[in-house]
């Protein structure tokens, strides 16, 4: 039986490496499709959790893993002798930037190192992880192909982007179309025909580099105009208008405008990092990304923007940063996440750590946060602490917070994400972003 008769007829094995917040959402909906799957991971504690029923990810229930386990169709494991028994495997591993921001792309190679050791005739590949164009035909392909067996015949190799949008429950895994491209139209096929039967639409593109364009596109035109709307945030302060009126009023035209807000900076896994994966391989032909450097710069500039904010509102009240106590809300990089990866909050604590400012933090995700050796944990949030604060900026809009209680017990308020915008803010919300 061909690989694609496995598949059609749910008797392949699927393998995921990486049970991280792409990964294991994949491997339960192959689950929930009926094949059977092994996940492969290098955290010995996420593989205990998923097999003793546990989940981490915010977005999948604890149930949803012991669903998987009581029909004996998941099994997590650290030993990656077990590829021998997949058929077609999802390498969904981090590829985070180093401090230079060059590409790290040392989880994919580590995890293609092991595939290449138990890579047999019949098995589909796909790259899941965010890259820059051409990794999987430059890096990947050479070392599978050292097996001496033959790519579109003998295995197939492909690239689909994760699309996954950690907090939404509109757009999941299953809903959510997928991008595939192949390194040969056969690559595409068997490609195409796994993630049908798990994800409502499939595209197919013409090739693996397209595929890996198409997910740093969708982020580079997210980065771009989340920072043009923070520069427009920047001229409206200095005009003395409210940039928040004028994009609502903006986005009132039924085409030709498509909303973004401002913020006190990028966080997350994706829309920080994916545009200079494209910066640094376009350097390597010679060329500068000049959209993508310059929006990086100026939402870099965010957090260092909002503690200007801080400064003045102390200033008014006769005050220095130095020795003020300062309270953050939230420091998710998103609302209603528990995920601090590239936090904007995390800039500003250091920030005003630094300027001598005693910084406390409430959010009720995040329980505790390391950051350059030192350690915060989340602060109860009563109406005594409040009046105890200098000043409370809020960083991350969490929909469980009352923002009405939250602004009449507290001395003064900077809102940097308009939370605040149905409130009765007595004069105390003197500073919007």
């Amino acid at each position: 039986m061909d690989l694609k008769e496995k598949i059609l007829q749910r008797k392949a094995v699927a393998g995921v490496i990486g049970l991280g917040y792409v990964g294991l959402p994949l491997a339960l909906e192959f689950c929930r499709a009926g094949f059977q799957v092994i996940g492969f991971d290098v955290n010995i504690n996420r593989v205990n959790a998923i097999n003793r029923g546990d989940s981490y990810i915010q977005d999948i229930s604890s149930e949803a893993v012991q669903a998987a386990l009581q029909q004996k169709q998941l099994l997590a494991s650290t030993d990656f002798s077990l590829l021998k028994e997949i058929d077609a495997v999802s390498i969904c591993v981090p590829t985070p930037l180093r401090k230079t921001k060059d590409p790290d792309i040392s989880y994919i190679v580590a995890a293609v190192e092991q595939i290449t050791r138990y890579l047999h005739k019949g098995q589909l590949i796909v790259l899941e992880s965010t890259t820059y164009p051409g990794t999987t035909d430059e890096v990947i392909l050479p070392e599978l192909s050292k097996t001496g067996l033959k790519v579109g015949e003998d295995f197939y190799l492909a690239f689909s982007p994760e699309r996954v949008d950690p907090g939404n429950t509109r757009f999941t895994t299953r809903n959510i179309p997928k991008v595939i491209g192949g390194i040969t139209p056969r690559c595409t096929e068997m490609a195409m025909t796994l993630y049908q039967q798990i994800i409502e639409k499939v595209i197919p593109v013409s090739s693996t580099k397209t595929a890996e364009m198409v997910k740093l596109l969708e982020n580079t035109f997210r980065s771009v105009n989340i920072a043009l709307v923070n520069e427009i945030a920047l001229m409206c302060d200095k005009l003395g208008i409210d940039v928040w009126e004028v994009i609502n009023a903006a986005a009132t035209k039924p085409f030709g405008f498509m909303p973004f807000y401002p913020g006190p900076g990028l966080g997350g896994h994706c829309i920080p990092l994916d545009p200079f994966y494209l910066a640094w391989k376009l350097k390597t032909l010679n060329y500068t990304a000049r959209f993508i450097e310059l929006a990086g710069e100026i939402n870099a500039f965010m957090p260092n923007y909002v503690i200007s904010k801080v400064a003045g509102v102390l200033n008014d009240k006769e005050r220095s940063v130095k020795n003020s106590k300062i309270l953050i809300i939230g420091v998710a990089y998103k609302k209603d996440v528990n995920d601090i990866r590239e936090s904007p909050a995390l800039d500003i604590i250091r920030l005003l750590e630094k300027q001598g400012a005693r910084v406390y933090y409430h959010d009720p995700y995040i329980p505790e946060i390391t950051e350059e050796g030192i350690t915060l944990k989340s602060v109860n949030l009563t109406e005594s602490l409040l009046a105890e604060m200098d000043c409370t900026v809020i960083v991350t809009d969490h929909s469980a917070y009352d923002y009405q209680w939250l602004v009449d017990h507290s001395n003064v308020v900077i809102d940097t994400r308009n939370a605040t915008k149905n409130v009765r803010d007595s004069g105390r919300v003197i500073r919007k972003l």
